[in-house]
């Protein structure tokens, strides 16, 4: 219940200034983290191992940034959050209007990492044209979609969602429990998260967070039926500190169900 009515005052505005913007979102070199992220999902996706009908993003937040390797693996992608004001930013983008995030730059980058010579602007659009829903969630429901995905999905990402909306770690093993009901026997896992965060802002709103630390990934992984297939971690420099959290810094999973 605190959480909820925390996350009431969330700004997604903010939340995107406070991360995707410089100093944060620099692509002058892969030391920074957003090209770090951007790096784990290029080279996870690039093997080809990880493809099939359907991808759910499970607390999509107001980003895509986490979609743009993905893309070019699935026939659809399916978005969620459990605010819709965060649906709503990612309607606005989905739908090319004005006003919505610039997220070219990330394109950009993606496309120049893959180094297949992709215009950006036709990634852009191929994620458009396969991002076809945007539903809401509830991770701490054992259906978070408040019925099965039918079929169920054969790839699952979240990025930043399941230790940010937990009360306390085994609430974060309960919650990856139910988003793995989302996801075929077989289908692959890709997490992003924070280590070693207590809080962060998005505007008014200053929301709680589960400190983890790498064991405690993957322990929370193997309690909810995942076979860890990857883990790497980033430790966010002190340039990066800006003050809008206290994160030590940045996990990397792969796993399959």
């Amino acid at each position: 219940a605190a959480l909820r009515e925390g996350y009431e005052h969330f700004d997604p505005r903010a939340y995107l200034r406070n991360n995707y913007l410089p100093p944060r979102a620099d692509f002058s070199s892969e030391e920074f983290v957003v090209p770090w992220k951007l790096r784990c999902l290029a080279e996870t996706f690039a093997s080809g191992e990880i493809r099939g009908r359907t991808l759910i993003d499970v607390g999509s937040g107001p980003t895509i940034y986490q979609l743009l390797s993905a893309c070019d693996h699935f026939e659809e992608i399916v978005a969620t959050d459990y605010l819709a004001v965060n649906r709503e930013e990612l309607g606005r983008w989905a739908r090319g209007e004005p006003g919505a995030f610039d997220w070219s730059p990330f394109i950009q980058h993606v496309c120049k990492i893959e180094g297949r010579g992709e215009p950006w602007q036709d990634k852009e659009r191929r994620l458009r044209q396969r991002l076809r829903r945007i539903l809401p969630i509830d991770v701490h429901r054992p259906e978070p979609l408040g019925a099965p995905l039918r079929p169920p999905a054969d790839a699952l990402l979240s990025a930043f969602c399941l230790e940010a909306v937990s009360p306390d770690r085994a609430a974060f093993v309960r919650a990856l429990a139910h988003v793995g009901n989302l996801l075929r026997p077989g289908g692959h896992a890709l997490l992003l998260g924070a280590l070693g965060e207590s809080f962060y802002l998005a505007g008014p709103a200053r929301l709680p967070v589960v400190p983890l630390q790498e064991s405690d990934v993957r322990e929370a992984l193997a309690a909810a039926g995942f076979a860890l297939r990857e883990l790497r971690s980033y430790a966010m420099p002190p340039a990066l500190r800006t003050g809008v959290d206290d994160v030590d810094g940045v996990f990397f999973a792969h796993a399959q169900k």
